[in-house]
């Protein structure tokens, strides 16, 4: 693996290479940190998780979650969402530099071939440019996925990870078990809503209002969000919430710190009744999607855990939300033909992607 590096560090200077390989044995000292942990979670793979989390509502077998409500006529409904084509990124730049999470990093090199002289490839002197891309999955816009989180050793549909990981991935749960995420997309404006109640908190780091951090969006708040644009949820849905701080995502290096520091976010009577809704998903424009702090401090991030463990219900995070907002200001739909790309990446927990909203 060393070497692979090393080839693929080629053409830059010896100090980034230097730093390369620090991070990728960072990084190997992690999976052998994993390694250790699936060796002691032999116990734990004892658990009767029929005590824990709930089955599946699509059966005992199940490894996809709530990407099975995306039906062939749900996609077909959805695709009615399209009037004139108006495409918007829900997507940030995927770039060094962005917030991370806790000891998450990415590190990208250029791998340029052929460019010395002399050096071109065959007589139509053919060159060549790859990437090398050293990152968690979890990074810039995101999707968390089945196996993300769970509660102890059990996760989604009662399955005990211990006996279903090893040093590369997990032999159940992963990504490649999900359908494709074609369907109707919801926006609510949790800016908007809070300006006319004239309960809107800001924080002095935006550029343009935000909700600040430890604010607990309700249930009433989200459907004072959907009679803005006179939108009923329904199953199969995607819900993306507006909340500002992504502004700070955009405004990375310079503040991360504050980006990384707290957020607005679902409380867990909110995430209840997006769970009684069917949805699919549910995206914020923030790194952790639920209010931070958390509503009890001695819970950790227990929305994560209703949402993915108990419902298998998707989880997409530091989604660009601006754009779409400034949209459906001028537009007053809040509805749209939601597509999202995710590799059929096998074994792993998540992924970044790429999300398009058209209209």
């Amino acid at each position: 693996m060393l070497q692979t590096l090393s080839n693929g560090a080629r053409g830059v200077g010896r100090a980034q290479q230097e730093e390369i390989v620090m991070r990728l044995m960072s990084a190997l000292t992690g999976i052998a940190f994993v390694t250790s942990i699936a060796m002691a979670s032999s116990a734990f793979a004892q658990s009767d998780c029929t005590k824990t989390v709930p089955p599946s509502p699509f059966g005992k077998d199940d490894q996809t979650g709530a990407s099975n409500r995306i039906t062939p006529a749900v996609t077909k409904a959805a695709a009615a969402e399209i009037k004139d084509g108006t495409v918007i990124s829900l997507t940030n730049p995927l770039v060094d530099g962005v917030p991370l999470f806790g000891s998450r990093f990415t590190k990208s090199v250029l791998t340029a071939g052929g460019l010395a002289p002399g050096a071109a490839l065959g007589k139509n002197d053919l060159t060549y440019m790859e990437d090398t891309w050293l990152s968690q999955s979890h990074v810039g816009t995101h999707l968390d996925g089945m196996g993300h989180i769970g509660r102890g050793d059990c996760y989604y549909n009662q399955n005990a990870m211990g006996k279903n990981i090893n040093q590369n991935n997990m032999t159940k749960l992963g990504l490649e078990h999900l359908k494709p995420f074609a369907t109707r997309g919801v926006f609510i404006d949790m800016v908007k809503v809070y300006q006319q109640a004239n309960k809107l908190k800001t924080n002095a780091n935006c550029r343009s209002p935000c909700i600040d951090k430890g604010t607990v969006i309700t249930a009433e708040d989200l459907q004072a969000g959907l009679k803005l644009t006179n939108t009923t949820l329904r199953e199969g849905d995607i819900v993306i919430i507006h909340t500002g701080w992504g502004d700070l995502f955009l405004q990375h290096p310079a503040k991360n710190t504050e980006y990384n520091s707290g957020e607005a976010g679902l409380g867990k009577a909110a995430a209840k009744w997006l769970i009684d809704q069917k949805i699919v998903a549910v995206g914020l424009d923030n790194w952790g999607l639920e209010v931070i702090p958390s509503e009890d401090q001695n819970e950790a991030f227990p929305v994560h855990q209703m949402l993915l463990t108990d419902n298998g219900i998707h989880i997409i995070e530091n989604v660009r939300t601006d754009l779409m907002a400034a949209q459906v200001a001028s537009s007053n739909r809040g509805t749209f033909f939601f597509s999202m790309t995710v590799p059929k990446a096998v074994g792993m927990t998540g992924t970044f992607v790429a999300i398009d909203a058209i209209q």
